[in-house]
C-alpha cells in the first residue's frame, strides 16, 4: 500500500469513528431527554377537621393529578430530620404552626436552613399568635416576615389577585389579575414586605373585595418568600374555599409552587 492510499484509509476510518461518536452522544442526549424523571416526592401536612376541611380535601385529587409522590401526614408528632429527608418539598396544607412539638419544630427549621428540602404553605400556615393555649413559634413569625395574625374576613370575600413579579417560576403563565374566590384574607400586626428578607410576589386589591369590610391592610400582600434561607419557600395567603379546586390560576399556581421550591420547575 502506498502513502496516499494510507493517508486515505486512515482518513476514512477517522471519519467512520467520528460519526460512530456522534451517534452515540446523539442517542445518549436523546435517552436523557425521553428517560421518565423520578416524581417530586413531598409532605402533605393537613388537619382532617374544621372548616377547611373542605378545601383540603378538594385539593388533595389536584395534586395526586400533578404526578406528585404524596405522603399524608395530619399530625407533626413523630416529625423528624431523618424523615423529611425523604422529601424534595413540604406543603402545609392550612396546617397551622402552633402544635407543633420541640423536635418537629428543630427538624423544619433545619430542613429549610440548611436547603435540604422546600416549603410551600398556605392559608392557615400563618395563624401565628397564641392559639389553643399553645405559644406562638417565634421562628416561624420570624421566617414569615416577623408577622402576628391579626384579623380576617370572617363573611368570606372575593379578592383580585395582582402580581408583582410575573417572572418567578411558581407565576409563568398567569395572567397579571386573578380571582380567588370565598377567602378569609387575613391581615397582620405588620406588613411582610417591611422585612429586608422577605420579597413579596403579589398582593391583592382591598378594593375589588365583594363584600364590604373594615378589615384591611392598605398595601397586602398575599404571595411571597424568605430569601435568607437555603431552603426555597413560598406562602400562599389564601386557601379556604373547595371552588379554588376548579380555579385554573390558582392550581397553577399551587402546582408550580412546590416544583419550584421542590427545585424541579
Amino acid at each position: 500500500m502506498n502513502r496516499k492510499t494510507l493517508i486515505a484509509s486512515m482518513a476514512a476510518s477517522f471519519v467512520i469513528l467520528l460519526l460512530v461518536a456522534v451517534l452515540f452522544v446523539f442517542r445518549g442526549l436523546s435517552l436523557l431527554r425521553t428517560a421518565p424523571q423520578a416524581p417530586v416526592r413531598i409532605l402533605v401536612l393537613r388537619e382532617m377537621g374544621g372548616h377547611h376541611l373542605p378545601f383540603t380535601e378538594a385539593m388533595m385529587p389536584v395534586l395526586r393529578d400533578a404526578g406528585f409522590d404524596i405522603t399524608e401526614r395530619h399530625s407533626v408528632r413523630d416529625l423528624d430530620a431523618a424523615f423529611l429527608d425523604s422529601f424534595d418539598a413540604i406543603l402545609q396544607l392550612d396546617f397551622p404552626p402552633y402544635p407543633w412539638p420541640e423536635q418537629a419544630r428543630d427538624a423544619f427549621r433545619t430542613y429549610l436552613e440548611e436547603g435540604r428540602g422546600g416549603w410551600v404553605g398556605l392559608h392557615h400556615a400563618s395563624l401565628l399568635g397564641e392559639f389553643d393555649g399553645y405559644p406562638m413559634w417565634e421562628w416561624f413569625s420570624g421566617f414569615l416576615g416577623g408577622i402576628r395574625y391579626e384579623n380576617y374576613i370572617a363573611d368570606l370575600s372575593d379578592g383580585m389577585v395582582i402580581l408583582e413579579d410575573p417572572g418567578h417560576p411558581a407565576l409563568r403563565g398567569l395572567p397579571e389579575r386573578f380571582v380567588i374566590p370565598d377567602d378569609e384574607w387575613y391581615t397582620y400586626d405588620r406588613n411582610p414586605r417591611s422585612n429586608p428578607a422577605v420579597r413579596v410576589l403579589a398582593r391583592v386589591d382591598e378594593d375589588s373585595y365583594t363584600k364590604t369590610t373594615s378589615v384591611r391592610m392598605g398595601d397586602h400582600p398575599v404571595i411571597w418568600t424568605n430569601t435568607s434561607l437555603k431552603g426555597r419557600n413560598l406562602y400562599l395567603q389564601f386557601g379556604h374555599s373547595p371552588k379554588l379546586a376548579d380555579n385554573d390560576a390558582f392550581c397553577t399556581l399551587l402546582i408550580q409552587s412546590v416544583l419550584w421550591a421542590a427545585g424541579a420547575e
